[in-house]
């Protein structure tokens, strides 16, 4: 019987997960397809209950949905638990497990990138999404201090509750950073601005986007413009794929040059 996986959100266009995940599934030779799906939030109850009923065999959770899901689920894993945050569903013994693989994505995707994170401060722009998942990742990392930004600020304020070490500032306000992280989906156009001055804090600092698609977002591309060190989120996407992947099918894909030059 063929399996199948989703990963769902709105919007989902950008999403390239199903490429990902079904480059891996033939390569391992495994009889299952996945897909990807739009959803309004009172869809959420139904699609986790095919979970259940063994309709769909997993599923990934992508923005806005990462929260959302939680109330519908049996139980967490410590990581989705502590974050508040699920983007991995599956089934064990009739129960439904909502687990949290961006924060070994992100972990995975800074060592692979070679930047020691020890002792350097972090600015942090977006509450939502993958957010804690980062900040979790960050505080395991050693960083001396995170400060967070956020368009609304009572969303910023909420984070509080999970880091009580969180330093929030106003949206559009300098602070001094070495590594600064864009986990808002500013940038998947092209015209979205982040309303930041790239020349206030020199050259070498680290900019990291969490989004990969498009490959440069304009926060990147700005950021090189003035002698900075930039990442999109592509490593952390095949890291958290990667994870998701192994819970599911209990099988370790390859992530080899033919994956990364896929995404």
């Amino acid at each position: 019987m063929m399996k199948k996986y989703l990963v769902i959100g709105n919007p989902i266009d950008h999403s390239l997960s199903p490429k990902l995940h079904n480059h891996w599934l033939k390569g391992n030779n495994i009889n299952a397809i996945y897909d990807k799906k739009k959803l309004n939030e009172n869809e959420l109850k139904k699609i986790i209950s095919e979970v259940k009923e063994e309709k769909i065999n997993g599923i990934n959770v992508t923005v806005p949905f990462k929260k959302a899901v939680i109330p519908f689920l049996d139980k967490l894993s410590p990581e989705a638990k502590d974050t508040q945050s699920v983007n991995t569903i599956y089934l064990e013994n009739g129960i439904t497990i909502g687990h949290n693989t961006d924060i070994a994505g992100f972990e995975l995707a800074i060592k692979y990138a070679h930047y020691n994170l020890t002792n350097k401060k972090i600015f942090v722009l977006g509450a939502g999404g993958v957010a804690p998942s980062i900040i979790y990742a960050l505080r395991k990392m050693k960083v001396s201090k995170i400060t967070l930004s956020n368009r609304t600020k009572e969303k910023a304020e909420s984070l509080k509750n999970l880091f009580n070490d969180l330093e929030i500032v106003e949206w559009g306000e300098r602070i001094d950073f070495d590594m600064i992280i864009n986990a808002t989906s500013i940038g998947l156009k092209n015209e979205d601005s982040l309303n930041f001055d790239y020349s206030a804090n020199g050259p070498d600092k680290y900019f990291y986007d969490v989004i990969y698609n498009p490959k440069e977002t304009l926060f990147l591309k700005r950021a090189k413009l003035f002698g900075n060190k930039t990442e999109n989120g592509k490593m952390m996407f095949i890291y958290q794929a990667h994870q998701s992947f192994t819970i599911w099918n209990k099988v370790m894909p390859k992530i080899d040059d033919e994956t990364i030059k896929l995404i």
